[in-house]
């Protein structure tokens, strides 16, 4: 496994892969909430008769139209926290590796405890800006800012409720960040490592290969974590009421609710910062 090297990389790979996914981001947390977009279906209905698409091809067309168009509610603090968490989390995990290998720690504590850690941590700094994040992506939100979504639940609920929903936060949060870790690093082990002198193109398939996989991995698991949290951001529900709710009004397909947009949404911004960072430390040194 390489050592830990190069924050400025990780920092520029994590700001570089939250700017581009941020649409993806925003689709993913209008899909999993539930909220209702005016003049959607008219989109889609557009979408089907001008283009050879199925209905789902449709969907998404109509879906991707609307989140790319002005205004981006919230895009600031979600980008600020996508990028210091993800770099915090991967440089991280990747020190934390180093110095528990170096004092003597079994290299499977050393490979999953540092995430475990981290990804807690940050999860739970992070928990009010992505409360307030999802909650004005509501067409419908009375908000235009995080900063005012954030004021009115502090005064109408409380300081500390501006961290609800953090149970199922960290149960989405630690597990992807924990699988995409651990197969980045057991890709790193099992890929054959490129000989010296080869050309820099060699170095990034190899990266693109570990990327995919670890992106996928940790983006795969999450998606029910994803339904629940976003949907006791919505209701104001505890975590058995939203389980009760949702397994009564949708049975067991809720878990599964989303996850196209999920998987994207994830698999590409985890991926494409694992690639950006090999690539951009490989730039760097020249090698």
């Amino acid at each position: 496994m390489a050592p830990a090297q190069d924050p400025d990389c990780h920092i520029l790979a994590s700001a570089v892969s939250a700017l581009v996914s941020f649409p993806l981001w925003r689709a993913s947390a209008i899909a999993q909430s539930g909220f209702q977009i005016p003049g959607l279906a008219s989109q889609t209905y557009l979408c089907s008769r001008l283009l050879p698409i199925s209905n789902q091809g449709a969907s998404a067309c109509a879906m991707f139209a609307h989140v790319m168009k002005p205004p981006y509610p919230g895009a600031l603090y979600v980008l600020a926290g996508m990028t210091w968490a993800r770099a915090t989390i991967f440089f991280g995990s990747d020190s934390g590796r180093d110095i528990l290998l170096k004092n003597g720690a079994p290299s499977s504590v050393a490979m999953f405890l540092p995430p475990l850690v981290l990804s807690t941590l940050v999860q739970i700094l992070n928990q009010p800006i992505v409360r307030g994040s999802i909650a004005v992506q509501w067409p419908g939100s009375p908000h235009h800012t995080v900063v005012a979504a954030l004021r009115d639940v502090w005064v109408r609920k409380g300081f500390f409720a501006m961290w609800h929903g953090t149970s199922a936060g960290v149960m989405k949060t630690v597990p992807k960040y924990c699988t995409t870790v651990l197969v980045k690093d057991i890709m790193e082990e099992v890929l054959a490592p490129v000989p010296d002198h080869s050309p820099h193109s060699d170095h990034l398939i190899r990266s693109a290969k570990k990327s995919v996989v670890a992106g996928v991995a940790g983006a795969t698991l999450t998606n029910p974590f994803d339904v629940i949290r976003n949907e006791m951001f919505k209701s104001d529900q505890s975590l058995m009421e939203v389980l009760r709710h949702l397994n009564k009004t949708q049975g067991w397909k809720w878990i599964w609710r989303g996850v196209d947009k999920n998987l994207v949404s994830v698999a590409v911004p985890l991926g494409m910062t694992i690639f950006l960072t090999d690539a951009f430390i490989e730039y760097k040194h020249g090698e």
